[in-house]
């Protein structure tokens, strides 16, 4: 009898550790799948790089959610900073991750060298995270993937607060 391997979805709000097979691509015809953090590929076979709960939501997004004390920017996250510095060509954001984030002042809908947005040092900005990398500062944008403002940019009203990044994953 040969050993049947469990559904994508069998292993979905189930723990794993680094190196178990997550998903297999092979079984996966047709299907855009979007790999979140702590999960890799490695030929036809999805890997998880931490532990945690492989989660699921929709359309095929997959990312392992794991207890951590700081903050890690991955691609696609949306994210409030506070503006801590402005330069000519950008704003240094911080998101409480390892690192200041860049904001060029480019990334903004309608953004050109005669129409920069004028934030001061401690503005709070909602944006996008478009590059994120361990070895270098994350870059955002204020832009969704089809060149519009949505609903990104400064905020003007409410409360920001502190929590775990367990709640913030969400």
């Amino acid at each position: 009898m040969e050993s049947r391997k469990p559904p994508p979805s069998a292993l979905v709000d189930n723990h794993v550790v680094p190196g178990d097979v997550t998903l297999d691509l092979a079984e996966m015809t047709n299907q855009t799948i979007k790999l979140g953090t702590g999960l890799r590929q490695d030929c036809d076979t999805i890997q998880a790089t931490s532990a945690g709960r492989l989660r699921l939501s929709k359309p095929n997004k997959y990312w392992v959610e794991s207890s951590q004390k700081r903050y890690i920017p991955s691609v696609e996250d949306t994210v409030l900073g506070v503006v801590v510095d402005t330069k000519p060509d950008n704003f240094l954001v911080d998101i409480k991750g390892p690192n200041l984030a860049f904001l060029p002042v480019l990334a903004f809908e309608g953004g050109t060298r005669r129409n920069i947005p004028k934030f001061e040092i401690g503005t709070l900005i909602y944006a996008r995270v478009v590059k994120a990398n361990s070895i270098m500062n994350p870059e955002l944008s204020c832009m969704d993937a089809t060149g519009k403002a949505a609903e990104f940019g400064q905020l003007k009203d409410g409360y920001m607060f502190d929590m775990s990044t367990g709640l913030s994953r969400m």
